[in-house]
């Protein structure tokens, strides 16, 4: 029955998406123009804001008077404003009559967490966007649609975690997004927007897993490969609980679930599943492992994000899901969606280019007080460019330090794949650790520990799971001092200082910090390889204390073989 449902009511609704997907490839060719009068429609909108009258955005006529009143800002300049928002006054960043439905939370480049504002319009915007990937993704796969939309499982987060002084909701704008589908669409996703309350990661990827085996699921989507893995791991570990739980119609009691959400799930666990629990079954005793890829026999499509150093978990991809194609979900943050991939195993998207507005910083002019910018058409193929950010949630020339490499173009927009979040945060798993957060980790820990470290540096290392190195000059480390207390306390303050990143060694996606002695003498020969690669001066070196390239640590020479140190 439901079957049937889905079908006959899916329909008007893939042709509305394939509506707005015709007309963003169609709105390619004028692409510069969609922006221009895009930036237009939100200073205007917005004019009587008080950032809009201090910035004139009345008297705005076109792109170059917009660069010229607004200077770029971080999330630290925008602050002011923010607060404000958070405060009740909408009138410091937004026009008359908008709605701030809540505030997108995540991890800021100090202790505190970003708050970003998601206005109904900007709301409509990511929901939009969305809609034009997936239509887009799943016509491209047409067993997704084959008799009604397969099941899609996909995971969101609480977006009611907290609230302002003003009782303004903050959370992931994934949870508001699963709370307001429409209820038939609602049908075709394995985890109900209640799910989302669900703070234990494993307790959240186990029920994920008990709501789906049992569906010939079409798609799983996730931004970051390592909670696709997460998940499939878990299935794995915890195959007898699953299978026994299939059995009996139930979810095992030693999941951390709060009670009223255990209570909605019981309507969708409560039937006995013989069937699926034998068929499962049959695949331990045939493998010895309980992997997607057995599970799931019919998958059409796995999303998560390609680009940047998220292609090192693609290797075992294929061993866990098969050959299912991967189509990259595109660059998105709690900031904005800023591309639209159109093709499989590709990072490439097309800029989302009708919902805000962008300019864009060559590499070079990154630490320019105020660079000059480019507009969308105005890129050049195989250059590479920091995006800066105009939105209806309030952000004007937003710095998101995102740096990508222009591709390509189609029509006007630009094709754009991520490299990295800029030469000082790193990111292997979403936990976007900054380079103020290491010097703050380190400046604590080196004062409780009574050390001076001349130089240090922080480095993503790849392993499973991967991890960050504190590779510190031999002669700078005392005998007296342990190694394994310093790496516990490096990681305990990085953790105090970034919620993204606590949340990552809290689920094991992240494992704990090495500290790696180097010989002497290291800093100066990497001093000059990277004079060499930059051509710069001796006199404007500054020694970098984190970078975001994997490949870094392997042009150290240590004096012992790595240890892992730290928490377990």
């Amino acid at each position: 029955m439901f079957h049937v449902i889905r079908r006959w009511a899916g329909a008007p609704m893939a042709e509305g998406a394939r509506r707005l997907a015709r007309e963003f490839l169609r709105s390619t060719a004028r692409a510069d123009e969609v922006q221009r009068d895009r930036l237009l429609s939100l200073t205007r909108r917005h004019a009587q804001s008080d950032f809009g009258r201090e910035h004139g955005f009345a008297s705005i006529q076109s792109p170059e008077d917009y660069r010229k009143r607004v200077p770029i800002r971080d999330y630290e300049g925008m602050e002011p404003y923010l607060a404000r928002v958070r405060e009740g006054q909408t009138s410091a960043l937004f026009g008359p009559n908008t709605d701030v439905m809540m505030f997108a939370m995540t991890s800021g480049t100090t202790a505190r967490p970003k708050t970003i504002p998601v206005t109904r319009e900007s709301l409509n915007a990511y929901r939009d966007g969305w809609k034009i990937w997936g239509i887009l993704a799943f016509d491209a796969h047409e067993g997704m649609l084959r008799d009604g939309m397969r099941p899609i499982l996909q995971l969101a987060s609480d977006w009611r975690e907290t609230s302002t002084s003003a009782g303004i909701p903050c959370g992931a704008i994934t949870g508001l997004t699963a709370a307001m589908q429409h209820p038939l669409v609602r049908l075709n996703y394995c985890m109900p927007p209640a799910a989302s309350r669900i703070k234990q990661v494993e307790a959240k990827y186990y029920v994920a897993l008990r709501l789906s085996v049992a569906r010939n699921l079409g798609a799983i989507i996730a931004a970051n490969p390592s909670t696709l893995l997460g998940i499939a791991r878990l299935g794995d570990r915890e195959k007898e609980t699953l299978i026994r739980d299939l059995h009996d119609g139930r979810i095992d009691p030693k999941w951390e679930i709060p009670d009223d959400v255990r209570k909605s799930l019981r309507l969708r666990t409560r039937f006995r599943r013989p069937r699926t629990a034998r068929r499962l079954e049959e695949v331990v005793n045939r493998t010895g492992r309980l992997l997607p890829k057995d599970y799931w026999t019919d998958l059409q499509l796995v999303a998560n994000w390609t680009g940047g150093t998220m292609g090192a978990y693609l290797k075992q991809f294929g061993d866990v899901f098969g050959e299912a194609p991967i189509r990259d979900p595109g660059l998105i943050a709690s900031e904005g969606r800023m591309t639209i991939p159109v093709e499989d195993h590709s990072p490439a998207g097309i800029l989302d280019y009708q919902h805000h507005y962008f300019e864009f910083i060559p590499e070079d002019a990154e630490d320019d007080d105020q660079p000059e910018t480019l507009g969308a058409a105005d890129l050049v193929e195989g250059r590479r460019y920091f995006i800066l950010l105009t939105t209806a949630g309030g952000l004007y020339r937003y710095q998101i330090r995102d740096l990508v490499q222009c591709v390509g173009f189609e029509g006007r927009a630009p094709l754009l794949t991520f490299l990295n979040k800029g030469s000082h945060i790193s990111s292997m798993t979403g936990e976007k650790l900054s380079e103020f957060q290491v010097v703050a980790a380190l400046k604590t820990v080196q004062a409780d520990l009574g050390l001076t470290l001349g130089s240090y540096i922080v480095l993503p290392t790849w392993g499973d799971p991967p991890c960050y190195s504190l590779l510190v000059e031999s002669d700078d480390l005392p005998g007296h001092v342990d190694l394994r207390t310093l790496a516990d306390r490096v990681d305990r303050e990085l953790c105090r200082h970034n919620v993204e990143y606590e949340n990552k060694r809290e689920t094991q996606r992240l494992g704990p910090v090495q500290v790696r002695r180097i010989v002497a003498g290291s800093w100066t020969d990497f001093r000059a390889r990277r004079l060499a690669s930059t051509g710069g001066t001796l006199e404007q070196y500054k020694q970098p204390c984190l970078l975001s390239d994997l490949k870094v640590i392997s042009t150290f020479t240590f004096d012992q073989e790595p240890k892992h140190f730290g928490a377990a």
